[in-house]
């Protein structure tokens, strides 16, 4: 697992100009590989190439660019443990989830884009009257998709082969070619990424990866005049940036921001259901991910009970080594981010808020472990209330009534998703309405892989997964003629 690992530029393997630099493990702290430090050439050499390939490949079939794909989920399918391995060894995820939730998720993101949709669509026609543009007559339309072109695919850490698979696999689809250029903590999962799929015959240049630990590395992905589009996904200060360049150039852009989700949880509500939901927050990638139920807003005649609950959930996860079967909390992806982390919960502490479970520094020889930690006493003003801490904390607010529960869910910078547990269906749907965000799940954390996905505000902007996902990844082009 110590290998150097070569840049993907225009279907070579590409020593890297700037050497190499140590992919960690989290939570043995040992190397795991040494990943490429591509130049600002080298980064330029990649989305050169993407034009290049751009055109035969916006004209092949769709069904051979589908089959392209799905030849790379069965590669991807087949080399699961593998695969699997590494991710966690990167990222410091459990095996369970690096199989089922990483690796397992990224080979049905392009087994799902495998499949052929109809790109265009008939527009009712429209009778015209006679005028100065001509004699009265009938026009017919269609509306095409057609591919943007190349796109920038700037990945997060915390999910290494499902994040990228969702973004290059509908892009791919679409007809256009991509460079990715993966997180600096866990980039060599998006290279084996990359070898399925020139092993699944994508040409020379569809795809490539360069990755970097330095900033001009993604600076430079973005500002090419070769690329026509951004898809990013990470922190909403870096979104505005990526934003900024993207506007100047008239760029498109897909962005997948922070977020701070609030779940509401009513007095008639299923504790055991809101507990295990919130709770994930605790377990999956240790709170390292943006829809997380972190803010949890409880309605007074519940929520002792339910601060008492989560406390106990919290206490009986097992933080440790995430190769061990029984381990559900594994380490953060890195020690600067661990002192962060800590760092909000001493935050929480000097604002007033009561730690009821967690706070400490787990004993344990090796890793970034944060203890799962849970905030109570919170106030919607309070900074571990308003700021995304990315990691397992949750804080817990009290709300008398329906409206007021509404206002302390919205009162955030972010709307990605919100949660809602309430026995009463009626209401639930009907506050989900009325709730400033991309999503809401109701009485479930769990998701639908063809419902639109992004976030109001500053969460980000325009949707993917499923068919959104191939509107995304394309522009609309009509076409118009006299009936």
């Amino acid at each position: 697992m110590t290998a150097r690992q070569s840049l993907f530029v225009g279907g070579s393997w590409v020593e890297p100009d700037g050497g190499h630099y140590e992919v960690i493990d989290p939570a043995g702290e040992q190397t795991v590989g040494w990943a490429p430090e591509a130049s600002r050439d080298q980064v330029l050499a990649a989305c050169a190439a993407a034009r290049e390939a751009f055109g035969p490949w916006s004209r092949t079939p769709p069904g051979e660019r589908a089959a392209v794909l799905g030849r790379a989920a069965g590669i991807i399918a087949g080399r699961l443990k593998e695969y699997a391995e590494l991710a966690r060894a990167e990222t410091g995820a459990t095996l369970g989830t690096a199989r089922a939730l990483q690796v397992g998720v990224a080979a049905a993101r392009f087994r799902r884009y495998a499949r052929v949709e109809p790109a265009e669509w008939p527009i009712p026609p429209q009778i015209n009257e006679a005028g100065p543009m001509g004699k009265a007559g009938v026009m017919g339309a269609l509306a095409v998709r057609q591919p943007v072109g190349v796109v920038t695919c700037i990945t997060s850490y915390n999910n290494p082969w499902a994040n990228p698979a969702g973004k290059v696999a509908p892009a791919l689809a679409m007809g256009n070619t991509v460079v990715v250029k993966p997180a600096p903590q866990d980039p060599l999962s998006v290279y084996r990424m990359a070898e399925a799929l020139e092993e699944a015959g994508a040409p020379p240049g569809v795809v490539n990866v360069v990755s970097g630990s330095r900033t001009e590395v993604g600076e430079a992905a973005v500002a090419s005049p070769d690329v026509d589009m951004v898809s990013f996904t990470g922190s909403t200060a870096v979104g505005r940036r990526i934003a900024e360049v993207c506007g100047r150039g008239m760029k498109r852009q897909l962005m997948e921001l922070g977020g701070k989700g609030a779940a509401l949880v009513f007095d008639d509500a299923d504790l055991g259901s809101a507990v295990a939901g919130i709770g994930t927050t605790f377990s999956f990638y240790s709170g390292q991910i943006c829809t997380a139920p972190t803010r949890v807003l409880a309605q007074r005649g519940i929520h002792d009970r339910l601060v008492e609950q989560l406390a106990a959930y919290a206490g009986r996860l097992k933080v440790g080594d995430p190769r061990e079967p029984d381990t559900v909390v594994g380490p953060v992806i890195s020690a600067a981010h661990r002192d962060r982390v800590e760092s909000y919960i001493e935050l929480g502490r000097k604002e007033g808020a009561v730690v009821v479970a967690g706070g400490e520094r787990p004993d344990l020889p090796t890793g970034f472990y944060v203890a799962p930690t849970l905030l109570a006493d919170c106030t919607g003003d309070m900074r571990v209330a308003r700021e995304e801490i990315f990691g397992p904390v949750v804080v817990v607010i009290p709300f008398d009534d329906e409206e007021e529960g509404i206002a302390l869910a919205d009162d955030t910078d972010y709307g990605l998703i919100d949660y809602v547990w309430s026995g009463d269906v009626a209401r639930a749907f009907r506050v989900a309405r009325r709730l400033r965000a991309g999503g809401v799940g109701i009485n479930t954390v769990g998701r639908n892989m063809e419902a639109p996905f992004g976030g109001f505000k500053q969460s980000g902007v325009g949707r993917d997964v499923g068919s959104y996902a191939l509107h995304a990844y394309s522009e609309v082009q009509s076409i118009v003629w006299p009936g």
